[in-house]
């Protein structure tokens, strides 16, 4: 890709007049001067020295200077980049902003840096590319030297460490990664994330904060009003990442039933005892430990052939716990199981926890996000009736990491548990309404802007943009499960269409299809999930997970939340799994 770097913004502008390079200074000027506002570009072209006075008197050196040959940008691939030595090698962090004079080495060694990045967006998105340029672990170590010493480095020595991570960096925007259930780049949630990092503000306070904190109450809101809490009323919070939302809903139902525990601790309050399926995040039970409630207080609840938490499982264990003098607090049901995609019983599981008296969770981090679709938005039914709800725009939305909500139908408990009065923060006597600093009602003192990239990102493409995206993706899967369903060498983990892009299967080789033993033959079956995996990796054509589930033997998780995949990715992730496992 051919760039021109600073002065390309100019380019478009240039005029007819013919003995002006578009890319020269006196172009990118002029476009500036029309393009910023407030004497921004009048100012840089001060910066530059670019008038009538800076002709050079010698029309011989004239020649000489445009003839020069560029040097080569140093970008991974061939180009055509127009950029001349800038001096890196003998410049350090400290020439840069806030340094006297440092302005135009700011912005160039900042053009550099973007300019790095458009390439390996850009190259991010080309299929002809590796998803992976793997290496183990010791090769990086020793081939990288990233040892940190007293003395700083030179900007062309931090430009390089620049293109070095990302050359070993998994491009999880190419349209053939389904590892992770985040995947994806949106152009317009990256500019915000990198609007985010320029304004590099705390979200405790409206002070230090102002737009930001409006945005997340906007967007609070806007989101309990998906859910079905009347009129959008409630709370909420943006968290770093659903494990911590999940925490933090079990911390408010802990409150809420034992106010008392906030200040006197556990010992305070009887055993408690809460419920979750046995197909649920890992992140309940690290929360019962991180709050002292313990792991062995929480009680799997078994699940149906399709990974659903069984309603009458759940009220036996409830009544198992108040016999055995526990008290049960909390119900974590999954929107959206993490392997196989699974929607839990919202309204049976609602019922149970009305009849019992307690408090209703939503994991919705994984399925949340059908809610903004009409087409499976049922999936959700009776969510409306939860007291909490994790949800995690990076994951189906494709909001770059990270971003993760928890909603609360209660207004006001998240600061009633959370709330310190710190006075250096919150003082009391501001001049602006004070139910704009939310920073007390939350376990974290810094907390990063996670709201701008979500918000941008649906002015940019509207509910309805999301929902097409949404329902692309369900669509993709429903094609792969298709395929495969009947498929020699292809058995699905349980049968029928998945109710999320989930789509669990096991590629039988060959070599293993028609064997007999049964026992032999699951033996086999078990490693060839991660072989496969690993070759994935070794020629970096695309990414898939798999796992182990109960007592089921290695088997590939699809899934999809990737914008940029097409139907050919998946015909291409069907082949490139038989190449690649044909001869196991």
């Amino acid at each position: 890709m051919a760039s021109h770097g600073f002065w390309s913004f100019g380019a478009e502008n240039a005029g007819d007049n013919s003995n002006q390079s578009p890319n020269s200074p006196r172009a990118w000027c002029q476009a500036a001067a029309q393009k910023f506002t407030g004497g921004i570009g009048s100012k840089i072209c001060a910066l530059l020295n670019v008038g009538e006075a800076e002709k050079p008197a010698d029309p011989i050196a004239k020649q000489t200077e445009t003839e020069t040959e560029p040097e080569p940008c140093g970008c991974n691939n061939p180009c055509s980049c127009s950029k001349t030595g800038l001096g890196f090698s003998d410049l350090y962090s400290t020439d840069l902003l806030p340094a006297t004079n440092g302005d135009m080495k700011t912005m160039n060694f900042l053009q550099e840096v973007v300019d790095i990045l458009l390439a390996y967006i850009v190259e991010s998105f080309d299929r002809s590319t590796k998803v992976i340029d793997f290496h183990y672990p010791n090769e990086l170590l020793q081939t990288n030297d990233w040892e940190l010493s007293d003395g700083p480095a030179t900007l062309d020595e931090i430009l390089i460490s620049c293109r070095a991570t990302l050359k070993y960096a998994i491009k999880t925007a190419h349209p053939r990664y389904f590892n992770q259930l985040s995947t994806g780049l949106d152009m317009v949630g990256l500019a915000a994330d990198w609007l985010t990092s320029t304004a590099n503000t705390n979200m405790f306070t409206y002070e230090v904060a102002p737009v930001f904190v409006l945005l997340e109450y906007v967007t609070l809101k806007k989101m309990r009003e998906i859910i079905g809490w009347p009129d959008g009323r409630g709370d909420g919070i943006f968290s770093p990442g659903g494990a911590i939302s999940n925490m933090y809903a079990m911390l408010l139902a802990r409150f809420k039933m034992f106010p008392e525990v906030k200040e006197k601790g556990m010992s305070s309050v009887p055993r408690l005892a809460a419920f979750t399926s046995e197909h649920s995040h890992f992140s309940i039970k690290k929360g019962a430990a991180a709050l002292g409630i313990g792991t062995d207080s929480v009680i799997c609840i078994k699940v149906d052939e399709r990974g659903k938490m069984i309603p009458s499982d759940l009220e036996r264990r409830i009544m198992e716990a108040k016999q055995k003098g526990l008290v049960p607090f909390f119900v974590s049901a999954t929107a959206g199981t993490t392997v196989y995609g699974a929607f839990d019983p919202l309204i049976a599981i609602a019922d149970i926890c009305k009849k019992h008296n307690v408090w209703m969770h939503v994991d919705g981090a994984w399925g949340g996000s059908l809610l903004m679709s009409r087409k499976h938005r049922w999936k959700l039914n009776g969510v409306e009736r939860a007291n909490s709800v994790t949800w995690n725009p990076h994951k189906m939305m494709s909001v770059p990491l990270q971003c993760s909500a928890l909603l609360v139908r209660e207004e006001g408990l998240m600061q009633n548990c959370n709330q310190m009065h710190a006075c250096y923060l919150f003082q009391q006597d501001k001049h602006y309404d004070l139910s704009y600093d939310t920073g007390d009602k939350a376990l974290q003192c810094g907390r990063h802007v996670d709201i701008f990239k979500l918000w941008l990102m649906w002015r940019a493409k509207g509910t309805i943009g999301f929902e097409a995206q949404i329902d692309k993706c369900l669509e993709l899967s429903e094609y792969l499960y298709n395929k495969i369903k009947d498929r020699e060498g292809y058995e699905m983990v349980f049968n029928g269409k998945p109710q999320h892009t989930n789509v669990c299967f096991w590629y039988l080789p060959p070599g293993v299809r028609y064997l007999e033993d049964k026992e032999e033959k699951k033996k086999r079956l078990h490693k060839v999930a991660p072989v496969i995996k690993a070759r994935m990796m070794e020629y970096g054509t695309t990414m898939v997970s798999y796992q182990p589930q109960g007592d089921k033997v290695n088997f590939f998780r699809m899934v999809i939340s990737n914008p940029a995949a097409t139907f050919e990715d998946i015909d291409f992730l069907i082949e490139e799994i038989e190449r690649l496992g044909q001869d196991l």
